[in-house]
């Protein structure tokens, strides 16, 4: 048996500004052929365990492409056709096709990167059986359905069980194959654009979905049954939530996704997200710092820092990483001994690299990418501050989040100024790790403030040693605030933008 393995993964942002071109895939862009083999070979990812299945099952194994590349804005026309064309090209032959995609990819030229892809594989090889695993927030078509016979997605966010995910859908693949049992897929969407915070495994709402996804795997009565939160700073018709069931046959998996569906629509308030003005988010911030002995929901040392997490500019939801908002309004208020970053600003790396360590320097920091598409215009923070260190910017991450995996920042400075520590580095980068100050020298821990241009991931090695943490919104690429999006091909009405008319 001859079967295809590739993994080609982005969630596209529509309003950000960060480009999206092929070198954006991979460190140095995408894995063909046998480097996409490797890359993945023994990794927790859905595409190391589509390998790990293969293997087992003694199959010929194709492995055409491996990329990954930040959340950002449209794929390249071109690059999307590149590497398209060449799993397309090696699937001529397979007898079976296993497919780690993200779910929310939107081309220059296409709305649906994702459902483009399985019907071109799907018209060239009518007859061959296609598994695919998707991310939680993948943004679900109808083409992406007509076009797979089995599709799972993944149960956690922030996200670590991609290889279960890969693993499932790749088993009942092989049972399909050998005969064992039937497969149909069922799909039900909803008109529900969901906040990604309120899609957390940990808030309630999405909790409650997902553990009745699990009963009903777990009853037999289903093979899989997935919550797809979707993501939905995407201006395309429906960036929504909807509900993947595969069962064994197809009444019984379209009546399971229609009661998951109708159930989470009944809860839908929980999944949408309410922000507090910045003002008042660094004012809470205070004030937790000055509660010496008391400890915060969620977070471990009672004498740690308050972080400040700026989940309006994350670059996995497609953030410039280089709004200055949260520091300024930080600063503003009185704050002081904090420590920040990874602010990118490759402007400013190559100003302070030029003028050494330890030189006294002035020079414009961040609010350089233009918000174009969301009508916003900011001007650089103009600051003095000393060089302290400069770095290659690497780290290994040492949290449950793909643990293990180098990171690279790319060239990062350590700036500091009015008590500010700022890490400031090349290339966009979510603070996986501690690793992100510890490279430049710094130990997080011994400050009163710690801001994370983070949604979820910093969580699992931050929180243990923060005392406790605030959400701050304000004016970016990933704010959790609709109204700063101007959406123009939603299909409305839609919940919560159209609260009284949205129906399902």
């Amino acid at each position: 048996m001859k079967i295809l393995i590739a993994r080609l993964n982005h969630e596209t942002n529509t309003f950000s500004p960060v480009p999206t071109p092929i070198e954006a895939f991979g460190i140095n862009g995408p894995d063909y052929d046998q480097n996409a083999y490797q890359a993945n070979k023994g990794a927790k990812t859905a595409m190391g365990a589509f390998i790990d299945l293969a293997e087992q099952m003694g199959a010929e194994i194709v492995t055409p492409l491996s990329a990954t590349a930040n959340p950002s804005g449209p794929v390249d026309a071109q690059a999307y056709r590149i590497m398209t064309q060449h799993i397309l090209d090696k699937a001529v032959g397979c007898d079976a096709i296993m497919l780690d995609l993200h779910g929310a990819m939107v081309v220059e030229d296409s709305n649906d990167g994702e459902g483009d892809l399985l019907e071109r594989l799907k018209a060239q090889c009518p007859h061959v059986p296609i598994a695919v695993a998707l991310d939680l927030h993948g943004n679900v078509t109808q083409k992406m359905i007509d076009n797979a016979d089995i599709m799972v997605g993944f149960k956690t966010y922030p996200h670590i069980d991609m290889y279960e995910a890969g693993e499932l859908a790749g088993r009942i693949l092989r049972e399909t194959l050998n005969g064992d049992t039937t497969v149909a897929l069922a799909w039900r969407p909803l008109p529900l654009m969901t906040h990604t915070l309120k899609s957390a495994t940990q808030s309630p709402s999405m909790q409650t979905a997902i553990n009745q996804a699990i009963q009903l795997e777990q009853s037999g009565d289903v093979h899989a049954a997935t919550i797809m939160a979707g993501f939905s700073l995407a201006d395309i018709p429906a960036p929504c939530l909807s509900v993947i069931v595969v069962g064994r046959n197809q009444q019984s998996a379209q009546a399971a996704a229609d009661t998951l569906a109708d159930e989470i629509w009944s809860n839908r308030e929980g999944f949408v997200y309410v922000s507090e003005p910045l003002n008042s988010s660094i004012a809470k911030a205070k004030e937790m710092a000055r509660e010496k002995g008391i400890a915060h929901p969620s977070c471990g040392d009672r004498d740690g820092p308050i972080l400040l997490l700026d989940h309006s500019d994350n670059c996995m939801s497609g953030g410039t990483c280089d709004t200055m908002d949260v520091l300024q309004e930080a600063l503003a208020q009185g704050l002081s001994n904090i420590v920040a970053g990874p602010l990118c600003d490759p402007e400013s790396v190559a100003e302070m690299f030029e003028a050494g360590e330890g030189a006294t320097i002035t020079l414009p920091l961040g609010n350089k990418k233009e918000l174009a598409s969301m009508g916003v215009h900011k001007t650089p923070m103009e600051v003095t501050g000393t060089v302290m260190r400069l770095s290659p910017g690497e780290y290994v991450i040492t949290g449950p989040t793909y643990h293990g995996m180098k990171c690279s920042m790319g060239r990062t400075a350590l700036l500091t100024f009015n008590g500010v520590s700022i890490v400031v580095a090349e290339r966009t980068h979510e603070p996986w790790d501690l690793g992100v100050f510890t490279c430049v020298g710094l130990d997080p821990a011994s400050f009163d403030y710690v801001l994370l241009k983070s949604r979820m991931y910093c969580r699992p090695v931050f929180f243990p040693i923060a005392k406790g943490y605030v959400e701050c919104d304000s004016v970016g690429a990933t704010s959790s605030n609709y109204d700063l999006f101007p959406f123009q091909n939603l299909d409305r009405p839609v919940y919560p933008l159209d609260k009284d008319t949205a129906r399902r």
